[in-house]
């Protein structure tokens, strides 16, 4: 995949989505089922996932939307709200997938739009569907199910994207291109004492032979001085983690000490 194939990440407007992949029908099927298979047997169906048993990706989102759907059921969400937070559910999927490049910071200002669109009143941009504490749940729920595994489903659901770099130094030969099959061998038998005098010519050396084994030893050496530094600043860490913990642990003995009284 090339630079230019890419598409950049977007600043999506917010809409109301409410009815917008689960419509009062569906509800109403929602609503009537009683185990886990039969929900999600369902929810492959109204969102068209039912090549979940064999397709990775397709079962990851039926699991996002059935406990999605489950949330609602546990925050005693009505048709409106939860198929309003479905939706909002997977329009912040679909932002996140659009692209293989970082966009945590344009999807998440995009699902709070989603939110504050479903929780103020002012038609005909937005509706007051979730009250304040909902709006609170909601936003918690989304930011430790799935802001929290972001790059988790980048990677699931974008293509991998590889940087390959190449240098060009200037003064320096270019490789030239091997033939991919002689026409015929015109080469004649040397004489033994032929060989022994090119065996004893020295071979002309590669100028970019010499460059490689600089850059080589340049680059060791700074990986060299880099891992130093990182074990140097990881002990800091530890010993400072250390550092606190005796601190807490003083403070809890000390706190614990003088309510040890006798009582009169």
């Amino acid at each position: 995949m090339g630079p230019e194939s890419l598409l950049q990440p977007q600043q999506h407007k917010a809409k109301i989505c409410m009815w917008k992949y689960l419509d009062v029908h569906s509800m109403d099927l929602i609503e009537q089922t009683q185990t886990t298979n039969e929900l999600k047997s369902l929810l492959s169906e109204l969102l068209n996932l039912q090549d979940f048993q064999s397709n990775p990706r397709s079962a990851i989102l039926l699991d996002l939307y059935f406990y999605s759907v489950q949330f609602c059921r546990k925050q005693r969400f009505n048709r409106e709200q939860t198929s309003a937070f479905v939706s909002i559910v997977r329009d912040t999927h679909e932002a996140c997938v659009e692209t293989p490049l970082p966009n945590v910071e344009e999807c998440y200002n995009y699902f709070t739009e989603l939110v504050f669109c479903h929780s103020i009143r002012r038609p005909p941009f937005s509706i007051d569907l979730f009250s304040q504490d909902q709006l609170v749940l909601i936003t918690d729920y989304i930011i430790n199910t799935y802001f929290r595994h972001f790059k988790l489903y980048k990677y699931a659901f974008t293509p991998q994207v590889r940087l390959d770099v190449s240098f060009t130094y200037i003064g320096m030969p270019e490789p030239k291109e091997e033939a991919a099959e002689p026409a015929e061998s015109t080469e004649t038998p040397l004489s033994p004492l032929q060989e022994e005098t090119e065996e004893a010519t020295p071979a002309q050396e590669d100028p970019t032979a010499i460059l490689r084994e600089y850059i080589s030893a340049q680059l060791n050496q700074e990986l060299a001085q880099l891992r130093l530094l990182v074990e140097q600043r990881l002990r800091t860490t530890e010993e400072q983690f250390n550092c606190k913990l005796l601190q807490l642990e003083k403070g809890i003995s000390s706190s614990k000490g003088p309510s040890k009284g006798k009582k009169k």
